[in-house]
């Protein structure tokens, strides 16, 4: 895989952002190991007024395409969650590639679907939402009748698989895989240990995931971003050399 088509997930660097960093001063560093891509996280910003422009400036000096990470459902109690127009122009302001939400309630929404994405489909913005660690937005069943039902209605809403994220809700990774991969066109890598039987993420060929195998099923040419806290660059560029190995 070419490196281009890397993406470094700023939860690469928790520890550094906890130590009170921005994610404006790790952009450097993700650029020098080589990845075409830099996914932000909206719970990383302290300012934002000043940080959403700075990213995109200093991102498009040093050629990363910017992908963003909001913690945040599109359905809150079977209705369509408004406070998702906003986060849209953030991810607007900073020139995003593609922006990440989780679905929420979908299983309570009873009306035009169609009608009620529209205004995120007019944003102009790859819009993707991910299996997370909750059994309402994290698990097989909801994630595909939501992403059916998207395309039944001809709305351009994709997936974004999550390897580790099963784990937590119990689910075998290998089989989301083969039901999910119509729908996927960004894939997030990570590595998942089992201490008394509960997950706890690591970096990966670190953990019991076998990364490599679920990559054979999913499809070629999407976008792959590392996702875990990494001890420092050095992990971090590790993370990235094992993701170019993959044809």
């Amino acid at each position: 895989m070419e490196k281009k088509n890397i993406v470094i997930n700023l939860l690469e660097y928790a520890d550094r952002v906890a130590k009170g960093e921005s994610q404006v001063s790790l952009l450097d560093d993700v650029a020098a190991t080589g990845v075409g891509g830099v996914e932000v996280r909206r719970e990383y910003f302290k300012n934002f007024d000043a940080e959403l422009d700075d990213v995109h400036k200093v991102a498009t000096e040093k050629g990363l395409k910017i992908f963003y990470s909001v913690p945040e459902v599109l359905f809150i109690d079977g209705q369509f969650n408004s406070a998702i127009l906003g986060y849209l122009e953030e991810g607007k302001r900073m020139g995003v590639t593609a922006i990440k939400f989780n679905i929420g309630d979908f299983a309570n929404f009873k009306d035009d679907l169609k009608q009620a994405l529209a205004p995120v489909v007019a944003a102009g913005i790859q819009v993707n939402v991910e299996n997370d660690q909750t059994q309402a937005s994290g698990t097989i069943q909801p994630l595909l009748d939501f992403l059916q039902a998207a395309k039944a209605a001809d709305i351009d809403i994709k997936y974004v698989y999550d390897l580790g994220n099963w784990r937590f809700v119990g689910e075998d990774e290998f089989k989301a895989a083969g039901q999910l991969a119509p729908y996927v066109r960004y894939i997030h890598l990570k590595d998942v240990v089992l201490n008394d039987g509960k997950p706890d993420v690591v970096a990966l060929d670190e953990g019991v995931l076998d990364w490599r195998k679920v990559m054979q099923v999913l499809p070629d040419g999407s976008p792959v971003a590392i996702e875990y806290p990494a001890a420092d660059n050095e992990v971090v560029q590790t993370g990235v050399d094992l993701v170019a190995t993959v044809d």
